[in-house]
C-alpha cells in the first residue's frame, strides 16, 4: 500500500516521535482535561444518577469509539487521521465533508478554552483579567501555544504529561480527604443521612446531564491526525485509547463519588464548584490549588487540540483541496502555516459570544463521529486484506455492532436539544446549517482546484 505524500514515507526526525506515555497525556486532555464540566451532571443529576453516567457512558460510548479509532489508526497511521480514514473508505467528498465538520466544530470548541483559562484566573485575582486584559490573557494562551506546537508534536505530547501531573495533584487530595471524612471520620453520608444521592430537588435535568457527560467523554478520534508523528503507531495507538479510556473515567469517578461521600450537597454543583468543594473539605489553599488547576485545563486541551486539528488543514493541502503552502513544514515536521492559519482563526473567535453549546458540538462532531463508523465497516467489505495490526474483535459484525450504541447516543443528544437555539435559530438547525455548507465549500474547492497538477493520494492505493 503507497501512503504517498501525507503517508509514513514522509516523516522526517525534526523533533522526535511522540512516544506512548505522551500520547495518552496528549489524548487525555484532548478529551477530558480532568473533573472540570463535572459540576453540571452533578448539579442536573444528582450523585447516584452522575456516577451511573460516568461509569455506564465510557462502557457505551467512549470504548466503541476508541476500538474503532485503534483500528484505523493501526492501519492507516497517516497525518490527517480520520479525514483520510473516511475519504480512503467513501471517497473524497466524504472526505471533505469529515474535515469540514471537524474544524468547523473546532470554531466553536477551540475559542471557549482560552476563556476558561481566563476566568479561572479571575478567581485568584479580578483585577488581573478585569476589561481588556481578559482579552489580551486570551490572547497570550492562543500565541503561546501556537508558539508550543511550533516545537513538534513530541513537545506537545511531553508537555501534557507534565500538565496532567499539575492538574490533577489538587484531586487527589480532595478525593483523598473526602474519602477520608465520608468513610473514616464518619461526617458524609453515614452521619448526614440526607439523601445526598437524590436527584436535586430543583433543577434537575437528566437528559441534560446525559448531553453533558457525552461532551465530557468526546474527541477520541483527535489523537489520529497526528499519527505520522507517533512512536510505533500500530502498537502504541490502541493502547494509548484504552489506557486514557480508563484514565478518563477514573479521574471523573473518584473525586465525584469523594465529594458525595464527604456530604457535599448535588444542589450546590455548578461551574466552578469544584474550588468551593475543596475549601470546605481542606481549606483556601486547596481552592487555590484547584483554581489553578483550571487554568492548567484551558491552556492544556487548547494546547493538544491545537495539535490535532491544525494537521486536517495539512492533510487537505496535500490533497490538493487546500493551497500548497498550507502544507509547509519547518525543522520540527510541523505545518506551521497550517498552525498559524488556525491560531489566527480562533483568536478572531474569542470575542464572538458563542457559548460552549453542547448541542451545536454533538450535531458536528456526531456527524464526523457516525462517518469514521461508517468508513470502519466499508473498509472491512472493501479491503479485506488491509494489515491490521489491532481490529475490533467480532469479525463483520463486531464493526457494524461498535457502532450501534454511539450513533443511539448522539441521536438522544439531538432529541434532548430540540429546545435549544443560537442567533435566534433552534441550535439544531443552526448546526445544520454549518454541516450543510460542507457540500458548498467542496463544490467550491474543486473549482478553484481545477488546473492543479493532481496531488498524489495518500490514502488511497
Amino acid at each position: 500500500m503507497a501512503l504517498g505524500q501525507v503517508g509514513l514515507g514522509r516523516a522526517r526526525t525534526g523533533g522526535g516521535k511522540i512516544r506512548l506515555l505522551p500520547l495518552i497525556a496528549a489524548t487525555y486532555f484532548m478529551v477530558s482535561g480532568g473533573p472540570y464540566g463535572l459540576e453540571d451532571i452533578i448539579g442536573m443529576a444528582g450523585y447516584g444518577r452522575a456516577l451511573l453516567l460516568l461509569l455506564v457512558i465510557p462502557v457505551v460510548w467512549s470504548l466503541p469509539t476508541s476500538l474503532m479509532v485503534g483500528e484505523l489508526a493501526a492501519a492507516m497511521p497517516v497525518e490527517g487521521g480520520y479525514y483520510c480514514w473516511v475519504r480512503r473508505a467513501l471517497g473524497r467528498f466524504w472526505g471533505f465533508q469529515e474535515a469540514w465538520l471537524s474544524l468547523a466544530a473546532s470554531v466553536f470548541d477551540m475559542a471557549i478554552y482560552p476563556v476558561i483559562f481566563v476566568l479561572y484566573l479571575g478567581r485568584i485575582e479580578p483585577a488581573w483579567t478585569a476589561g481588556y486584559r481578559g482579552t489580551m490573557w486570551a490572547l497570550a494562551v492562543v500565541v503561546l501555544c501556537m508558539v508550543w506546537n511550533l516545537r513538534g508534536a513530541r513537545a506537545v505530547g511531553e508537555g501534557s504529561v507534565g500538565m496532567f501531573c499539575l492538574l490533577l495533584s489538587p484531586f487527589v487530595v480532595l478525593t483523598a480527604v473526602g474519602l477520608w471524612k465520608g468513610l473514616v471520620a464518619g461526617h458524609g453520608l453515614g452521619v448526614a443521612g440526607s439523601g445526598t444521592l437524590r436527584a436535586p430537588s430543583t433543577g434537575a435535568d437528566f437528559a441534560g446531564a446525559i448531553s453533558v457527560a457525552l461532551w465530557n467523554y468526546m474527541g477520541w478520534d483527535n489523537a489520529s491526525t497526528v499519527a505520522q508523528e507517533v512512536e510505533e503507531p500500530q502498537k502504541n495507538y490502541p493502547r494509548a485509547m484504552l489506557a486514557a479510556t480508563g484514565l478518563v473515567a477514573l479521574t471523573y469517578v473518584l473525586p465525584l463519588a469523594a465529594v458525595a461521600l464527604a456530604g457535599i450537597p448535588a444542589d450546590r454543583f455548578s461551574t466552578g464548584a469544584w474550588a468551593d468543594a475543596a475549601r470546605e473539605l481542606a481549606g483556601p489553599w486547596l481552592a487555590l490549588c484547584v483554581v489553578l488547576g483550571g487554568t492548567i485545563n484551558g491552556f492544556g486541551m487548547f494546547n493538544a487540540l491545537m495539535m490535532s486539528y491544525t494537521r486536517v488543514p495539512y492533510a487537505l493541502a496535500e490533497e490538493g483541496m487546500l493551497p500548497k503552502v498550507v502544507a509547509r513544514k519547518n525543522a520540527w515536521d510541523v505545518p506551521w502555516v497550517s498552525v498559524v492559519l488556525c491560531s489566527v482563526g480562533w483568536a478572531l473567535a474569542l470575542r464572538l459570544s458563542f457559548e460552549r453549546l453542547i448541542s451545536i458540538d454533538l450535531v458536528l462532531y456526531g456527524g464526523s463521529l457516525m462517518l469514521e463508523f461508517v468508513a470502519l465497516v466499508v473498509l472491512r467489505v472493501k479491503e479485506p486484506e488491509l494489515a491490521r495490526p489491532f481490529k475490533v474483535p467480532g469479525g463483520f459484525w463486531g464493526a457494524v455492532g461498535v457502532g450501534v450504541a454511539p450513533v443511539g447516543l448522539i441521536a438522544f443528544a439531538l432529541w434532548a436539544a430540540r429546545g435549544e437555539r443560537v442567533a435566534g435559530l433552534p441550535a439544531l438547525g443552526f448546526a445544520a446549517i454549518v454541516a450543510a455548507a460542507g457540500p458548498v465549500v467542496y463544490l467550491a474547492a474543486r473549482m478553484t482546484r481545477r488546473g492543479r497538477p493532481a496531488a498524489t493520494p495518500s490514502v488511497m492505493r
